[in-house]
């Protein structure tokens, strides 16, 4: 087996494994630490035009890569429509671009900040460069490689399925471009580093506050 291959069919489910168990573990041991670990009361200003292009930017990126891995035929009808196969690019490029705007605040916030910057940990700063890396090279992908819903739908999906249904086929990847097999290699890595970074607050969304009763405040003054 070649070190691509090795690279692309068990390094997945190492991160996999990886991020699930130890943040399982890191949930039951020290359910504390899941947390993002906010900084907004050291610093609230460029954290908003940092944090809220960022998380739309990304959420959305990553909402359109989920929709067409689990329906990769919404292409072939986009398709049909150059228009819609045009604009859907551009909105994805315009995403990416978000997304990496927020990160580039964040960065400056983290070392322009004294506060922000004395409880920084060199793993924050490993994690912010690989996201920036990871976003800086969708961006590069959409602009040097068009139309990459298309391709995206008929080379890394069933790459992804193939995974997913434990038959792990990388030759979908091996003779794509190198930016694309660093872009798919980073996102793998970035996935085994959730459980050891402040990315594990991704676990711990309040879901349930959906579904909670009714709760009344009352506020009681002195007159």
């Amino acid at each position: 087996m070649t070190i691509l291959r090795w690279a692309y069919e068990i390094f997945p489910y190492l991160a996999v494994f990886a991020c699930l168990g130890i943040s399982v573990l890191r949930y039951s041991r020290w359910g504390l630490s899941v947390s993002s670990l906010s900084s907004q009361f050291l610093e609230g200003q460029q954290l908003f035009w940092g944090s809220v292009p960022w998380h739309y930017g990304i959420g959305l990126v990553l909402l359109g890569h989920l929709f067409v891995f689990a329906w990769p035929g919404s292409i072939s009808l986009l398709g049909m429509v150059p228009s819609r196969l045009l604009a859907l690019e551009v909105f994805a490029l315009v995403c990416g671009l978000l997304a990496v705007s927020g990160l580039i605040f964040l960065c400056i916030r983290r070392l322009t900040s004294d506060r922000v910057f004395a409880v920084t940990t060199k793993l924050d700063f490993v994690v912010l460069v690989l996201l920036l890396l990871q976003c800086l090279s969708g961006v590069l992908i959409a602009v040097f490689y068009r139309w990459g819903a298309s391709w995206y739908a008929g080379t890394l999906v069933p790459y992804l399925w193939s995974l997913l249904t434990l038959k792990p086929d990388s030759t979908y990847v091996v003779k794509l471009p190198h930016l694309i097999q660093l872009h798919v290699m980073m996102a793998f890595l970035i996935i085994g580093l959730i459980p050891f970074t402040r990315l594990i607050h991704l676990f711990s969304i309040p879901f349930s506050y959906l579904c909670r009763p009714l709760q009344v405040v009352v506020w009681n003054r002195k007159k």
